[in-house]
């Protein structure tokens, strides 16, 4: 769009658009494969121990022979997405275009699909570079609805993946979401709104409150990612089409009485039917 050859100068040219020259002129640097390395093994001991904070996954790194300190581990979870698991005080007040709503299913009976749809987001690491991935979820039959991938975190993918849902399957009655920045945003809870959808939202740290979608994220870490060091961005997506496929169609749940998320899912739905 900005074009070096024009009359008009760049400057003046970022200014029409604007955009910062800085962000023009900008070239991205590949992450280096020790940082790589560092976040595969960072998103594997959060898996694993997901109350550890930042001194509690640097002490465990530094245990395994990793030099690293705090800071680094701080930044490279912002950069994950990673969040311990444990009670904090409420330091921080929303901007009021990213309203946080309350939590709506404390008490409440999921007794039927359709009723409670849940989404979150988790760190995909790939041989070179890493994804973000999220999935749309149905809380009684633990089916996924929907997903996507995308290399930043923002909420244009979140859309796709919830619009793909409601286009396949209607509408939940409550959609449970953390308190991100991708689902507090206007764009996000708008569309919910627009669909008549009630809005729920985990407490600050509790991810106990989407616990159905974090047990999901440790079936798609253990069961595919960590077993397949994705070569680029289309066999990751592919590779992890046929495993939801597996997941839905195949992989037999306790909690479903040894049933898969296809049959309950769609055997509830033809008797509400009949």
């Amino acid at each position: 769009m900005i074009n070096r050859e024009e009359p008009v100068s760049v400057s003046r040219q970022c200014a029409m658009l604007g955009v910062s020259r800085g962000s023009f002129y900008y070239q991205p640097v590949p992450v280096k494969p020790e940082e790589l390395d560092l976040m595969r093994r960072l998103d594997q001991l959060h898996l694993q121990y997901p109350f550890y904070g930042s001194r509690g996954l640097r002490n465990a790194l530094c245990g395994e022979g990793y030099r690293v300190n705090r800071k680094k581990i701080q930044r490279l979870m912002r950069k994950m997405g990673l969040l311990a698991v444990y009670p904090k005080r409420r330091t921080t007040v929303p901007d009021q275009e990213h309203r946080v709503y309350p939590y709506l299913l404390r008490g409440v009976v999921v007794s039927r699909p359709n009723q409670v749809w849940a989404t979150d987001i988790t760190y995909i690491p790939m041989a070179r570079g890493f994804l973000y991935l999220i999935a749309v979820m149905d809380w009684y039959s633990r089916k996924v609805l929907s997903w996507r991938l995308s290399n930043t975190m923002d909420h244009h993918f979140c859309l796709e993946a919830l619009d793909e849902a409601v286009q396949r399957y209607g509408t939940p009655e409550i959609f449970n979401t953390d308190q991100g920045a991708q689902f507090t945003s206007a764009a996000f809870t708008g569309r919910l709104k627009d669909e008549g959808i009630k809005i729920s939202m985990d407490g600050k740290g509790r991810w106990i409150d989407n616990r159905f979608v974090e047990r999901l994220w440790r079936s798609v870490k253990y069961e595919e990612v960590y077993l397949k060091p994705y070569e680029s961005p289309r066999e990751a997506e592919r590779s992890l089409g046929e495993y939801f496929s597996f997941y839905n169609t195949i992989r037999r749940h306790q909690g479903l009485n040894n049933k898969t998320p296809d049959e309950v899912y769609g055997q509830v739905k033809l008797k509400q039917v009949a």
